[in-house]
């Protein structure tokens, strides 16, 4: 098994993430590459650090954009991949049981046609939550079409536009090799095509609910978009991002695991 981490400018969230990747998981069973997206801050040095982890230090391209460099940088360490599964993670993802990887190891054994298994969220919500995101689904779907209001957007409400996300992705790699295919297929968001292309070839991909794979793996959605303002993020996303960062952190103990170098050894 190889796990893919891109890096960019989260010193303290990638050392977390990292740091609880270390201790939860089994280092006879995997290989890490983590790629940095031309970061040139603390968490580069950071990185250059530690020697369980094998660094790719990417350049920017002069067409690059947050989501295209992203889906590059995971491309970049694809190439070297050379284990029957790859699993993409962001360094705002954050392992929190030592059991997460047979949950998505599982399912592979009991399906040869399977060739992904992940979420389209990972999101921690009350069933209250969850029923008002269905409700709110409902509602803009009518209006978009009586009306074509445009705060409908297809792919959040409609499953069958969804694809695996890079937050925590398993894939197998004959797959991937036999369709020719990659993060970045198609310059779109990671995985989105290389997604669709596996169904169109006959192969399933598994969604786990983010109930059961969140007892597993958490996520703090688009926490590097938070932290860097410059990557295009509004004010009021920055606001209630940093809010929602700092009630995760504050979750999982950061700063005991930040305290902890000795996970970097």
């Amino acid at each position: 098994m190889t796990i893919l981490v891109p890096n960019y400018k989260t010193p303290e969230i990638t050392k977390i993430c990292l740091r609880l990747l270390r201790k939860h998981t089994d280092f006879e069973r995997v290989r890490v590459i983590v790629i940095d997206n031309d970061s040139g801050d603390a968490s580069l040095d950071y990185l250059r650090a530690i020697p369980w982890i094998e660094l790719i230090e990417r350049k920017s391209e002069a067409d690059d954009n947050p989501p295209l460099s992203h889906s590059r940088a995971l491309d970049l360490a694809l190439a070297r991949v050379e284990t029957p599964y790859v699993l993409s993670v962001h360094t705002d993802t954050f392992v929190r049981r030592s059991d997460w990887l047979d949950v998505l190891l599982a399912p592979f054994a009991k399906d040869d046609k399977l060739a992904g298994v992940g979420s389209w969220k990972l999101e921690s919500k009350t069933w209250l939550q969850r029923l008002g995101r269905r409700m709110e689904g409902a509602v803009k779907i009518a209006q978009y079409r009586l009306t074509g209001h445009r705060s409908y957007r297809a792919e959040r409400f409609d499953d069958s536009l969804h694809y695996l996300r890079s937050h925590c992705a398993m894939y197998r790699m004959d797959v991937i090799r036999q369709l020719g295919t990659g993060f970045s297929d198609g310059d779109e968001v990671a995985g989105s095509v290389m997604h669709r292309k596996m169904v169109a070839a006959g192969y399933r991909m598994l969604f786990l609910e983010s109930e059961q794979l969140g007892q597993y793996v958490d996520h703090v959605n688009h926490a590097t978009m938070v932290l860097n303002p410059e990557l295009g993020s509004s004010d009021r996303m920055i606001r209630s991002g940093k809010k929602r960062v700092g009630i995760k952190l504050r979750g999982i103990d950061a700063d005991s695991l930040l305290a902890n170098d000795s996970l970097d050894r």
